[in-house]
């Protein structure tokens, strides 16, 4: 296909970085009570994210977790102590403080999701966010301003490149990872407004980020703990563009859309302007803005494995033994069988906590014989080594074949869906489809189930006074003056 979008020229429109500088620079003006309220979730559920990854149950936290090697590389290059490191205390120059927490936010692939660019902003944003607003000692309002801001440009640039033929991200079809690719320019987006930089030097920390973002996603498919540091990556490389845009260097008015620019190098002609401009000029109105349909995730594991996961716990609560069964097919869309599917051979065993989140067969089968909490479906100790490495979920792991299903084709990106059938050894046949996920657009987490996943997250680090103390924090965000990101970031400090 054809770009739509033609380099700026004079006399025509303006070109899109300034475009979206224009819109990320008047959200300081304030937002839409709405849009700040939903920016004020994330920076909980953010939180909790990042507290879960720190706690005892999740088999991630040793010495070789990627956080603690990027907090370790971050403290030997010393530095100004300008920003707050989640959960430990420290406090390091802005960019490096940006680097631990995003890299920790996407330590258990908990973090939001958003559809249909199938990418994870918040995770690669609000670090950068956190960190210039602490640097600077911006006020709560401001703070979420950027957040809205630089989350909705990092959406938007995802939105921008779903290719309808493909049914899929041309970003994902490339084996590019566009949560690190694009969350680098919207934390770029992020630091450049809280850094009170004017609309011109906020197109030039988009013209600088869009050089350094960067990500592949073959550890999706066969391991590797590099992935979990893409998010801080991205914050990272988002605050120094904008620190360099604040020093006066420059990008290129037409970075985004023109002929060697961002979407063509990364996309070749597989995009669209339209998703990415559509509704830039009513920031005002609710309804025009992406980043607030970012979706939480009720299971801390690779989005694509959620409808298969559904599946399974609506047949056991439906009465199947999973003692019964002979072989399992999970149908999905093409996208991402090639991801939680292959190769079946890594899949059907998986060799680290990480590596398991993104296996198909393996939530299927801790699915089919948790015994836990039947609201949480799963959750953190399913993916310790102990539970991946079970007999029993082995053995029914390597009954579950992963496959293409014509229909969920149809509904991806839009919702992530799958259906589940089932054999048992008497020949009896179960069968249950959804239509996309818990916590996806059709079936939004609640508050009440937003906080509770908060809660869990949280109290094994802080306590259950800590929570209280962390979420009335988070809550008076909207209002909240001077100092209030460092107040609210050192409640997190463990001990």
């Amino acid at each position: 296909m054809t770009p739509p979008f033609a380099p700026a020229s004079p006399g025509t429109e303006p070109a899109i970085a300034a475009r979206l500088a224009a819109f990320a620079a008047g959200c300081r003006d304030g937002l839409p009570e709405a849009v700040a309220a939903d920016a004020a979730h994330r920076v909980l559920d953010f939180l909790g994210n990042c507290l879960a990854a720190l706690g005892p149950d999740t088999g991630e936290n040793g010495p070789a977790a990627p956080h603690q090697a990027a907090l370790r590389t971050a403290r030997h290059a010393g530095g100004r102590a300008e920003s707050t490191v989640i959960g430990s205390g420290d406090r390091l120059p802005a960019d490096r403080a940006a680097l631990v927490n995003g890299t920790l936010a996407h330590a258990l692939d908990f973090d939001d999701t958003h559809l249909p660019s199938v990418l994870h902003p918040t995770a690669a944003v609000l670090p950068a966010a956190l960190a210039v607003a602490e640097a600077r000692d911006a006020d709560g309002p401001a703070l979420l301003a950027a957040l809205a801001a630089g989350g909705e440009v990092c959406v938007r640039l995802g939105m921008a490149s779903y290719d309808p033929g493909l049914r899929n991200s041309s970003f994902f079809e490339r084996g590019l990872h566009a949560t690190s690719i694009c969350g680098t320019v919207g934390a770029a987006v992020a630091a450049a407004v809280l850094m009170d930089l004017p609309a011109a030097r906020v197109a030039d920390a988009i013209g600088i980020a869009c050089s350094m973002g960067a990500g592949v996603i073959e550890a999706n498919r066969t391991g590797g703990s590099v992935k979990r540091v893409h998010c801080g990556w991205a914050a990272h490389c988002g605050v120094t563009a904008a620190q360099l845009a604040a020093e006066g260097v420059t990008g290129p008015p037409t970075v985004v859309e023109g002929r060697f620019g961002f979407l063509t190098a990364f996309l070749g002609e597989h995009w669209h302007a339209g998703p990415l401009t559509d509704g830039l000029d009513a920031p005002h109105d609710v309804r025009s803005w992406q980043y607030p349909r970012t979706v939480y995730k009720p299971y801390p594991s690779n989005h694509f494995t959620h409808p298969g996961i559904d599946c399974a716990l609506a047949l056991r609560a439906r009465g199947l033994d999973p003692r019964d069964i002979a072989a399992v097919e999970l149908g999905v869309a093409e996208a991402p069988r090639r991801t939680i599917g292959e190769p079946r051979e890594e899949k059907v065993r998986p060799r680290t906590p990480y590596h398991a989140k993104f296996s198909g067969p393996y939530t299927v089968a801790a699915a089919l014989l948790t015994e836990g909490e039947p609201e949480l479906g799963l959750h953190l100790g399913d993916f310790t080594p102990a539970a991946f490495g079970d007999p029993a979920r082995r053995a029914l792991a390597e009954r579950v074949t992963v496959v293409r299903d014509a229909v969920c084709d149809d509904e991806f990106p839009h919702a992530f869906s799958a259906v589940l059938r089932i054999l048992t050894k008497d020949g009896a046949r179960w069968e249950h489809r959804v239509a996309g996920s818990r916590g996806g657009p059709g079936a939004p987490l609640g508050r009440e189930a937003r906080e509770g996943k908060f809660r869990r997250a949280v109290e094994p680090v802080l306590g259950g006074a800590g929570v209280g103390v962390l979420a009335a924090e988070v809550d008076g965000l909207g209002g909240a003056g001077a100092g209030c990101v460092r107040r609210l970031l050192a409640l997190t400090r463990r001990g």
